[in-house]
């Protein structure tokens, strides 16, 4: 519009001009159309160009408005996991595996900061490793190997490069776990390392492992400490006793076949039984039994029995008020060695001999499943 005003008031300038009308009539009548046809030229571009104008201003307004709604759209769709509030991200890290949380946990700091949560492993170290991983003894055990990874982080990190690197860096063990060629530093005491040390068969543990050596007949139905670590190949355990002399080892023990430690004691040390006055015929039990006192002792599965005296009738039965008890061991044959030993009732410690052995701590099993434990692993036929 400006461009054509100015154009307008330029044309009328010149046809004031007085040099016009000095010329011949005819050189008048041919600059008169000169400039007619100049001025319908002009006036005609003019008008074209500024109808065109709002036709391109309306094109670009409606390409850039569908732009941004497809932007707007994309960014919508383009939701990332990270912008989702902490409530509704710890939901979905809940639902994870303990691998999907080890993978999260290489995605960025503030994932890995997340997915190493004690919390979080909780759950899953309870679920898997709770029913071995009970009793005080696997809880020191796994603080002397704290103790002994940090005394290792505290002589890499001041060899040759002070103190002062261990105090500002603090005690962290790198521990390897495959996530794209990467690694992923934990803290030593948290529970995330100990789970994945657990599953790499990095921390061994002291547990109690049923008819040791494959079932070998001079241990079935008992148990016997071991220390123990896991082999994710296989899904199974290897043991290593504790003996006299050299150790003995086993391989490709099931998970039916362990359980935790029953007392916190040492197995070499008897234990005091507070169940002896609560011993009735046909009770089950556990007692520590040993072949020399240079042995560890082990745990062997067996029953009240009826003493001598009584014949067995339930109603006049008073074997329970008798200061000795009757344990039985009925896998083994009628007229066998080690089918029954008595005790004392009232002052019971370590009794035996060297050649039958020494029989120890009594421990009453309420437990019902600990008892269905021990009938599953009853041999077909009876020892000698």
């Amino acid at each position: 519009m400006f461009f054509f005003l100015v154009s307008c008031f330029c044309l009328i300038i010149l046809s004031r001009f007085s040099f016009l009308k000095t010329f011949p009539s005819w050189n008048f009548e041919v600059g008169s159309y000169s400039f007619q046809f100049f001025f319908k030229h002009l006036l005609r571009t003019i008008m074209i160009s500024l109808s065109l104008c709002p036709l391109d201003r309306m094109k670009n307004s409606v390409i850039s408005s569908k732009t941004e709604a497809l932007e707007k759209n994309k960014k919508k769709d383009d939701v990332c996991l990270s912008d989702l509030p902490d409530l509704p991200l710890e939901c979905i890290l809940e639902k994870l595996s303990p691998a999907g949380l080890t993978s999260m946990s290489g995605v960025s700091r503030s994932f890995r900061a997340m997915c190493t949560q004690d919390h979080l492993w909780e759950r899953h170290l309870n679920q898997k490793w709770g029913k071995i991983l009970m009793g005080d003894s696997v809880y020191k055990e796994w603080q002397a190997y704290i103790d002994t990874k940090k005394k290792q982080t505290l002589l890499s990190s001041s060899n040759g490069k002070g103190y002062f690197r261990v105090f500002t860096t603090g005690f962290w063990w790198k521990k390897n776990v495959k996530l794209n060629n990467t690694s992923i530093c934990l803290p030593v005491d948290s529970i995330m390392a100990w789970y994945l040390s657990l599953e790499t068969g990095n921390f061994s543990f002291p547990a109690q492992v049923y008819n040791r050596e494959n079932g070998n007949v001079g241990f079935l139905l008992s148990c016997y400490d071991a220390k123990v670590s896991y082999d994710s190949n296989s899904d199974s355990f290897k043991a290593r006793y504790l003996a006299h002399g050299r150790p003995t080892t086993e391989e490709n023990i099931k998970w039916e076949r362990l359980r935790s430690p029953v007392v916190d004691a040492s197995p070499y040390d008897l234990h005091v039984s507070s169940c002896l006055t609560d011993l009735h015929p046909g009770d089950h039990f556990e007692i520590q039994w040993r072949k020399s006192k240079e042995f560890p002792y082990g745990w062997w599965y067996g029953v009240v029995g009826h003493l001598e005296s009584c014949d067995g009738n339930k109603l006049y039965c008073q074997c329970h008020r008798s200061d000795t008890v009757m344990l039985e061991f009925k896998q083994y044959g009628l007229g066998s060695r080690w089918r029954e030993v008595v005790i004392d009732r009232k002052d019971h410690r370590e009794v035996g001999n060297e050649e039958d052995g020494f029989y120890a701590g009594i421990r009453k099993l309420y437990n019902d499943h600990e008892i269905l434990v021990w009938k599953a692993l009853w041999p077909t036929k009876p020892l000698e």
